[in-house]
């Protein structure tokens, strides 16, 4: 077992008001019309919102030293919710390293971060980590069967980057053309989490349900999508359920992905 797995990576209570959770919403795409997502007054929590306040977890596991940060990426996300979350208030959340998949090359940590009302896994993969004998984890999920349901298009603003990053994600490859350089990327690019809520946001108009009620969402970041990119977005309905990919320029950015709504 590598002896990173089952680590503890701390409790922290974080705390955040209705204005963190607008700023949000507009950060991932949610238009200024949507007054249930930008208007204290009606305001519902998108529940991605959550993502950005676990975001310290695998920044602590980096610090810690399981893997070179300057290599390492964040390979897939998922999040399961447990109940809404309130326009403001606090939140005890704990942390651990729940499994270090073998990947040969490479490594791949799952760094869950639980509370009351989500539990959010992040996969980190770091290469150079791997080779200590352990099980390779599940395989890719398959795409599904069939002609999708809808095809549509998610635009990504050309500041969105910026924005994000005011919600606690301050890496620097994300806004400093030097840093994304040193990433391997020609510009500073979307923050993940950005893309894939924003196209939860999409999904969920294709599903028939308000973003707010999401119960669950998975998808593997395949490629960096540019802040201006437009998405492709694929889905597949199944009742309440989506299941989606998303290109970009091209490029596949989303795969895998799975969106639920109450």
């Amino acid at each position: 077992m590598n002896p990173w797995e089952g680590r503890h990576l701390g409790e922290r209570t974080v705390a955040y008001d209705e204005r963190d959770a607008i700023l949000y919403a507009l950060a991932v795409g949610a238009p200024a019309d949507r007054l249930d997502l930008v208007f204290e007054e009606r305001l519902r929590v998108l529940p991605t919102f959550a993502l950005t306040l676990a975001q310290w977890a695998p920044d602590a596991l980096g610090s810690a030293g399981a893997f070179d940060t300057s290599t390492a990426v964040h390979g897939a996300q998922r999040l399961e919710v447990l109940a809404p979350l309130p326009p403001a208030g606090e939140l005890a959340l704990t942390s651990r390293v729940e499994r270090v998949w073998d990947k040969g090359a490479a490594a791949i940590f799952d760094v869950v971060v639980e509370s009351d009302f989500f539990r959010a896994t992040w996969a980190i993969f770091a290469p150079g980590c791997g080779g200590f004998g352990g099980e390779r984890g599940p395989s890719a999920p398959a795409r599904p069967e069939g002609d999708p349901t809808a095809t549509t298009t998610v635009a990504t603003a050309a500041n969105q980057a910026a924005l994000y990053r005011l919600l606690g994600d301050r890496h620097h490859m994300h806004v400093d053309p030097e840093a994304a350089r040193a990433a391997g990327q020609p510009r500073p690019f979307l923050h993940g989490l950005a893309t894939l809520a924003s196209v939860s946001l999409a999904v969920a108009d294709e599903v028939g349900a308000h973003p707010a009620d999401l119960t669950r969402l998975e998808a593997r970041f395949a490629a960096p999508v540019f802040p201006g990119d437009v998405l492709d977005v694929t889905t597949w309905v199944d009742g309440t359920t989506g299941r989606f990919e998303a290109v970009a320029d091209g490029r596949p950015a989303l795969l895998g992905g799975l969106a639920s709504y109450a």
